[in-house]
């Protein structure tokens, strides 16, 4: 029994992409449970379809240049994201060696500012350049005005761990919301120094689940959080 292939619609229909159907009443049913044509599927398409075809009536030409074209437009799709695939792990590559190369410079958060709340008293880390010999370390709030004041005593430099308690100078509960961290010290030789909460060494790099994690202190911090790398 001849097949008119007049009124068969484009390869490329959507329609087609997601049935399948028999060519002949004996052929068996191809099914595609992923609902995706490929290449190939579409040459084994055109193929079948020449093979099927009614020799006295065959397909236009025009129609048979029209589905070569497609296929070859299909094939340079495949090939170009096969090859933006590549692209794509070659600068995750070179991302992971940029962040591999910042241990042992300096990473600042972009800000100075722990958050307080009603319920918690923030532990938080400042690092130290030089060692400590006598020295402040100031919580301000929005308006700069200075709340809470410990004295440094002296001690060794580094990240140095504090936790305050959210109270003022006078130990009244402040109102939640952000404090700046600052310290004024010196080391008794060589002068005074002056940092602040939020900058860090940076020690190791983690690669997590595609994420870039930065170790600052105790904490890793995400490579997007990291506003500013520098010697």
């Amino acid at each position: 029994m001849a097949i008119d292939y007049s009124s068969t619609t484009d390869l490329t229909s959507t329609a087609n992409l997601t049935t399948a159907t028999n060519l002949t009443s004996d052929s068996p049913t191809v099914t595609n449970p992923d609902s995706i044509l490929g290449k190939d599927d579409f040459m084994e398409l055109l193929l079948t379809e020449l093979q099927y075809q009614d020799p006295t009536d065959p397909m236009d030409t025009d129609k048979i240049l029209t589905q070569t074209s497609e296929l070859a437009t299909l094939e340079a799709t495949d090939n170009t994201n096969k090859a933006l695939e590549e692209l794509t792990k070659q600068l995750s590559a070179s991302s992971n060696f940029n962040a591999v190369s910042a241990i042992g410079k300096m990473g600042s958060l972009g800000t100075d500012s722990i958050t307080l709340s009603d319920d918690n008293n923030p532990t938080f880390e400042v690092y130290f350049n030089h060692d400590i010999q006598s020295g402040t370390l100031e919580i301000a709030d929005t308006n700069g005005n200075v709340v809470k004041t410990f004295e440094l005593s002296p001690q060794s430099g580094g990240v140095l761990s504090f936790q305050w308690d959210g109270t003022d100078d006078e130990g009244n509960r402040v109102p939640a919301g952000s404090y700046s961290v600052t310290a004024n010290y010196s080391d008794g030789k060589t002068g005074s120094y002056s940092t602040a909460y939020g900058v860090y060494p940076i020690e190791s790099v983690r690669f997590d689940e595609g994420d870039t994690l930065l170790k600052m202190g105790s904490n890793y911090y995400p490579l997007s959080n990291v506003k500013e790398i520098y010697q």
